[in-house]
């Protein structure tokens, strides 16, 4: 799967998102992302998980094999 069209998917649930993409394997299936959105404002860290997770779930049944988060508000960036 294209680091494009994963971003986009993420960035259809969380407009605001800043996302980094790693490809962990050179394969197109194992990710590494950094998404940074003001949504996660307030939330756990498995809440911000699922929020992004959810973005991708028929991607996760296939194409994307593993996906690594890490998931920060804007606020939590800057410390």
């Amino acid at each position: 799967m294209s680091p494009d069209a994963i971003i986009e998917k993420i960035r259809v649930a969380l407009p605001d998102a800043q996302v980094e993409l790693e490809d962990l394997t050179g394969t197109k299936d194992h990710w590494k992302a950094r998404v940074i959105s003001a949504a996660f404002e307030g939330k756990t860290l498995m809440q911000r998980h699922r929020m992004v997770m959810a973005s991708l779930a028929e991607e996760m049944k296939g194409p994307i094999h593993a996906l690594t988060l890490d998931v920060m508000t804007p606020t939590e960036v800057k410390h």
